[in-house]
């Protein structure tokens, strides 16, 4: 009983976390990838169109993966690239608390990598990877 109130404690962190990712892609989303682009320049982010592009693209398609369980390690790495860098641009100087604080993008990032590397088997990679590593496990014992 214990493992499945863990993988439902999984899920829930993941669906939290993809919530607050996706809500902040769709206000990417909804301002253009020009209008964040500039956003990015200003505050000194290389490759401000490219960079737009991917963050959108992360947050959205990234946070579907994420709620469903695909590709959960990819997923975590990118939102963790996502927040480190909001934290080095925008919030470090703010300091960890307060308005702007970077206590947020600290907790979304690590919390992210513990969930994509700790998805629990309620998710697509426990479903399409299970038989590989069970087999590769299979391997080793004999």
């Amino acid at each position: 009983m214990l493992t499945r109130v863990k993988d439902v404690a999984l899920l829930l962190g993941r669906i939290g976390i993809a919530v607050v990712f996706f809500a902040h892609g769709l206000q990417k989303w909804d301002s253009g990838v020009g209008a964040t682009a500039d956003m990015f320049s200003q505050i000194g982010i290389p490759l401000p169109s490219v960079s737009a592009f991917l963050v959108i693209v992360l947050e959205l398609l990234g946070s579907i993966a994420f709620v469903v369980g695909f590709l959960l390690p990819v997923v975590a790495i990118g939102y963790a690239i996502n927040m480190a860098g909001a934290l080095i641009s925008v919030h470090a100087a703010h300091g960890l608390t307060g308005e702007g604080g970077y206590e947020l993008v600290l907790v979304l990032g690590l919390t992210a990598l513990a969930l994509g590397f700790n998805g629990g088997r309620l998710s697509l990679d426990h479903v399409l990877f299970r038989r590989r590593r069970q087999g590769a496990g299979e391997l080793q014992n004999a």
